[in-house]
Parts: structure tokens; C-alpha cells; sequence
């Protein structure tokens, strides 16, 4: 089984998820309304809406007989951690080459 920080990057690596989720972000929406700005079929966008629920990136609602879906609340705080981790990691790594380039300049 994969883990949960998996599952949701696989998910976001498709630009389409990514436009739907970025849609989503702005309020609930139907399978209609997400399918029109891709031109795609309903299957097609039934699919890549499954792959976000799977990944929890997204959960369907009940209004009448409309099934519209929304973004979890907190669907992205593990991906934003994890991001947020390796750019500290980054920043730390250029600080301390900064501080041997320094280093070797003064010698």
C-alpha cells in the first residue's frame, strides 16, 4: 500500500488534477461543471476525480440528486509540510556552500 504523501503527489502530477483541484479550491463544484473547461468526457473526468478521492485530495458531497465534490480542508497541509521540508533542506545547503565560498574569498 502506498502512503499517503505518494498517492497525493501521483495525483497532483497530472496538470489536469491539478486545474481541478485549484477549481475546487474556489467552492464546490458538479462533474459538469468541472468536465467543461477540459473538453474531456464524463468518464474521463470521473476517472481523474477518483484518483483525487483515493488520494484525499477531494470527497463528494450530497446536495439533491447533484453529487458535488469539494477539497478537503486540510487535503494539502502533508504535501505543503513535506515541500516546505525539503526547501528549509535546500536553503540550508546553500547557506552553508555561501558561508564556504565566503570562507575561501577571505583566504
Amino acid at each position: 500500500m502506498e502512503d499517503s504523501l505518494s498517492l497525493k503527489l501521483a495525483a497532483l502530477a497530472d496538470p489536469t488534477r491539478r486545474a481541478i483541484v485549484a477549481r475546487l479550491a474556489r467552492g464546490e463544484a458538479t462533474v459538469s461543471e468541472l468536465q467543461q473547461p477540459f473538453g474531456i468526457s464524463q468518464p474521463a473526468i470521473s476517472r481523474h476525480l477518483k484518483v483525487l478521492e483515493t488520494a484525499g485530495l477531494i470527497e463528494q458531497g450530497r446536495a439533491a440528486q447533484a453529487r458535488p465534490r469539494r477539497l478537503k480542508a486540510d487535503a494539502l497541509r502533508e504535501t505543503s509540510i513535506w515541500f516546505e521540508d525539503i526547501a528549509a533542506l535546500w536553503r540550508d545547503s546553500f547557506e552553508r556552500l555561501d558561508a564556504l565560498l565566503a570562507e575561501d574569498k577571505e583566504e
